[in-house]
């Protein structure tokens, strides 16, 4: 009895049979470390757009970004990128952050170690100076003890997602269906071969927390 004819033998009147033709059947995969509701309710207001945020030649890309971000979201970039890919082959400045989008929130984080806040971003997450630093993280000040928008994470990244949760949380149900599905329709969602997969950030439990 060969392998084809083990697999018959389980079938019964509700089964649907589809053939094959020869060709490799793969089962449905699970993708155990995915994003979706993170990814879905940030895609219109991060990276996608959030990554063009970037000096020199992307200049003009950052300040179409900023306005087509309305008030009072920030622009989001949660990770996903690293300096190198590039042509400066750097992490963005402050200033240049703060140039491109002088009137919009931008929250840019790199990996779970840092992120920059445009100035507005500042005063919205309450970054003042009389604040303490948190527990675990540094705001980074100036030589007058301002917060210069600088987040420096220590050992848990919380310094980093506690300041988005300052950021406004409240999307329209259209604007949240929106974002989902220009997220799956995107060549990340798409180049995995996976049929189901979890939410692999619990910070999104419940009621999507700091996104």
């Amino acid at each position: 009895m060969g392998k084809d004819d083990e697999v018959l033998r389980l079938r019964g009147p509700q089964t649907r049979v589809i053939d094959g033709r020869r060709r490799t059947v793969i089962p449905g995969l699970n993708d155990s470390h995915m994003h979706p509701i993170r990814g879905g309710l940030n895609y219109n207001f991060g990276i996608a757009l959030g990554w063009r945020l970037f000096a020199g030649r992307r200049t003009a890309n950052a300040e179409r970004t900023a306005a087509r971000t309305p008030a009072p979201q920030w622009v989001r970039v949660i990770g996903g990128w690293t300096e190198f890919q590039f042509a400066e082959r750097r992490m963005p400045t402050l200033d240049e952050i703060n140039a491109a989008a002088p009137d919009t929130p931008v929250s840019w984080m790199h990996l779970y170690d840092r992120a920059f806040v445009e100035r507005s971003g500042v005063a919205c997450a309450g970054l003042r100076q009389e604040r303490p630093d948190f527990p675990a993280g540094e705001v980074q000040r100036d030589h007058k003890g301002n917060p210069t928008g600088l987040l420096i994470a220590k050992r848990m990244p919380n310094i980093l997602y506690s300041t988005l949760r300052e950021g406004p949380q409240a999307l329209s149900r259209r604007i949240q269906l929106n974002s989902s599905r220009l997220f799956f329709a995107s060549s990340t969602a798409l180049a995995s071969p996976a049929r189901s997969m979890p939410e692999a950030d619990f910070r999104t439990i419940p009621a999507t927390m700091a996104w």
